[in-house]
């Protein structure tokens, strides 16, 4: 078993404003802000034994490898690395690349369980279900919401996050002082293909005088976008906005959940990060749950603290 203190996303969640502070980290990895955000100790129990589980006909994973998809781009779930340090995985179609977050761990807990070997392949965002379909993957790990939209085309193991959306504008900003989405102004962006942009940001456009820019191809590009002052504020996750706070010490979470009746309006489906598997594929899903089974979301924060304390520079 081991310990670690756990970053409070749970504190963090119940924040109505929270600045992210902390100075900017060095060209490899980001300065560990387990400092500013310590609550009760969160024990990570260790990964079961699932070995003498007889896998060799679960489709996919046959020949003992789960090939998992993911962006490869989206911090803290996911990124790529120049090395194998922090338990990084090489990526499989980017050779000399590695691939670590919070949707690694969590894929390599998986294998661990069973003595699966993972391989990761990095795809586009908009690519992942298609790649799923077509077999060129086994299970898509990579911050995907379980949506009845997704799970029509997809069967989803999990929860393994439970997400809350939030905001994240610049300190000092006109926005940052605002306490409920009525009160949000200017424009604002959010990542391509996510609830952030075809849901949140169009509720909030009902109720305050906003305009929605064109969406981010990806995350570093939403993040920059706000960054850089393109965007008045960028709608988002709070891992997201965490990692984008801990490379910026400029930026800062708006974080609404305490006021139910001003707040983004949306479903446990929305908010629920599930893993991807192809349709019908009830014998991986099943394996894949049964690894998650023990996990509740102190622990998956606790996960989740120790990518956002390894996380590089976005």
């Amino acid at each position: 078993m081991k310990k670690i203190l756990a970053l409070a996303l749970s504190l963090t969640l119940a924040l109505s404003l929270c600045a992210c502070g902390g100075e900017t980290p060095d060209d490899t990895t980001t300065e560990d802000t387990t400092q500013q955000m310590e609550t009760d100790v969160v024990e990570i129990p260790a990964v079961e034994d699932l070995t003498s589980t007889d896998t060799s006909a679960i489709p996919g994973v046959e020949d003992g490898v789960l090939t998992v998809g993911m962006e490869c781009a989206y911090a803290p779930y996911n990124w790529t690395q120049a090395d194998d340090s922090n338990g990084a995985v090489p990526i499989a179609n980017a050779p000399g690349s590695y691939a670590n977050g919070y949707d690694v761990m969590i894929a390599q807990r998986i294998c661990d369980a069973y003595g699966w070997e993972l391989e990761i392949q990095q795809i586009s965002w908009d690519g992942l279900t298609p790649a799923l379909q077509a077999g060129t993957i086994d299970a898509v790990i990579a911050g995907q919401s379980m949506t009845d939209e997704r799970l029509a085309e997809v069967d989803m193991a999990g929860p393994y996050f439970y997400a809350t959306i939030v905001c994240v504008t610049k300190e000092g900003s006109d926005v940052a002082s605002a306490t409920g989405i009525s009160q949000l102004t200017g424009t604002c962006t959010a990542q391509t293909g996510t609830i952030w942009y075809d849901t949140c940001l169009p509720q909030a456009a009902e109720v305050a005088e906003i305009e929605i820019m064109p969406q981010s191809e990806d995350a570093p590009a939403m993040i920059m976008a706000v960054e850089s002052g393109t965007v008045d504020f960028i709608c988002t996750d709070m891992p997201t906005a965490m990692g984008a706070c801990s490379t910026y010490d400029d930026l800062t979470i708006l974080d609404f959940s305490s006021n139910a009746e001003d707040n983004f309006d949306v479903s446990e489906g929305d908010i629920n990060i599930g893993i991807s598997v192809v349709k019908d594929n009830t014998q991986l899903k099943d394996a894949i749950d049964t690894v998650l089974a023990p996990l509740n979301a102190d622990i998956f924060n606790a996960i989740m603290n120790e990518a956002i304390a390894v996380q590089p520079t976005i």
